[in-house]
């Protein structure tokens, strides 16, 4: 029998979308911070040479600055004052997490509640300005050894160029807050969502124009879409499925009445760790290449420059790294984000048990077990959407933006949205059937 939850969004329907004055209010208003994070990335930094900068960029586009800049929605092409994007943020929120686990302090915190996740969250913004402060510098040093690119080199360039970028990224934490506090929620994935989605529309004239120009021929544009299809609909398939273990709870007695015991779910996603592993895959294999394109050529002893080739995009080497870390990095992120403890303890606290399975150490280790073998899956499709569409942009030029990173990222953040948005019809349904059985119960009263 289908739940009341199911029931009700089976019913939902345009009619109930547009009674829902509150979520509309939301939809404008998160739609409206996207604009204006749009907005500040086409914003240039100052003192700059336009033309000196897009030849550098160009040479470099293949690199960590390509990743970036798709992330940040072409804020790095442009050198934007949004050019360091959310990434610190969602950096400094991985170290905070992994430091959840590996500091006592930190992990007492985590387990007083609302309180608690108020101060880790202190703590991640003050790990973001860290982050994002040295990344800015870096990228001053890094402007000014280019050739002509800062029109007047020195401290000044560099302070002014800390503080635009560092406060660029703290108001797009801040705006991503304000999106999920009064918007549909999500505000992080959805700006880094704007900014991927912003770019396809080019990155597909791109492949259209390689297409008629005769770079690319009919039947290989033909395959890369189908590729495409073909990954858009399994990652829609395996990010909604989950491993769902049964929960029990026992008869409970309240006063003189006896309550039935109830039945519940654990849902264990197929997916844990998200689109995490891929970025930082990403991230960690491109640096030598793009460390390598800010030094001379000539500088380079000959085994850094047959690592750095060997280690291009698309190159063997690379797509078996690429791999590995994958795996690596979803069963890292996975055993960081979900403690089985934890969840066996507060089953155990409320009076809840695996049929079968021990309360207590034994439910953790059988939901580890449970958790690792899924994880596995997990780890090998992950690998799978994210090689094959690398493999189709190393081999044919498409670009960037129609890779598998990013069509993991715009689905799952799509996804992740039409949920939230059916959760706020939901809960007005819920408070009309609640009005309406309070106006039924007042006049029964009279």
């Amino acid at each position: 029998m289908a739940s009341a939850a199911e029931q009700l969004a089976s019913n939902l329907n345009f009619s109930t979308f547009a009674k829902a004055e509150d979520l509309k209010k939301r939809l404008w208003f998160t739609l409206a911070a996207l604009l204006v994070y749009r907005l500040g990335t086409h914003i240039p930094l100052p003192g700059l040479n336009p033309d000196a900068y897009a030849q550098a960029f160009h040479g470099q586009a293949g690199g960590i600055l390509g990743l970036f800049n798709m992330f940040s929605g072409g804020a790095v092409q442009r050198m934007a004052i949004f050019a360091l994007g959310i990434m610190p943020y969602i950096s400094a929120s991985i170290i905070v997490q992994l430091m959840t686990s590996v500091v006592p302090a930190l992990e007492n915190l985590k387990k007083e509640g609302e309180q608690g996740r108020k101060i880790i969250n202190q703590y991640t913004r003050y790990g973001t300005v860290l982050l994002g402060a040295l990344q800015a510098y870096g990228i001053a040093v890094g402007l000014e050894s280019g050739s002509g690119i800062v029109v007047d080199p020195g401290w000044f360039f560099r302070i002014s160029t800390v503080i635009t970028l560092l406060g660029g990224t703290m108001f797009l934490m801040w705006l991503g807050e304000q999106i999920t506090s009064r918007g549909i929620g999500n505000g992080i994935s959805l700006i880094i969502f704007a900014g991927i989605a912003a770019g396809l529309p080019s990155a597909l004239a791109g492949t259209l124009e390689l297409g008629r120009t005769g770079a690319l021929s009919t039947g290989l544009i033909l395959a890369v879409i189908i590729v495409a299809i073909l990954c858009i609909a399994l990652i829609v398939f395996v990010e909604r499925a989950q491993r769902r273990l049964l929960i029990q709870y026992p008869k409970r007695q309240v006063g003189n009445r006896m309550f039935q015991g109830d039945t519940s779910h654990l849902p264990l996603k197929l997916n844990t760790s998200g689109v995490i592993p891929a970025i930082f895959a990403s991230s960690l294999l491109l640096l030598p290449a793009t460390a390598a394109g800010f030094t001379n050529s000539t500088e380079l002893p000959g085994w850094a420059t047959s690592i750095v080739a060997a280690l291009g995009h698309g190159q063997p080497l690379y797509m078996v790294l690429y791999g590995a870390l994958i795996a690596f990095f979803a069963f890292f992120y996975t055993a960081i984000v979900f403690n089985p403890k934890d969840t066996a303890d507060n089953l155990k606290k409320h009076g809840g048990f695996i049929p079968g399975i021990r309360p207590g150490e034994r439910t953790a280790e059988y939901i580890d077990f449970v958790l690792t073998r899924i994880t596995v899956i997990g780890a090998i499709y992950l690998v799978f959407v994210c090689i094959l569409p690398e493999i189709l942009v190393s081999q044919t030029g498409v670009p960037l933006s129609l890779g598998g990173t990013s069509l993991l990222i715009v689905v799952s953040v799509t996804l992740d949205t039409v949920a939230q948005v059916q959760g706020h019809l939901i809960a007005q349904q819920y408070e009309g059937l609640i009005k309406k059985s309070k106006l039924r119960g007042g006049k029964r009263g009279r």
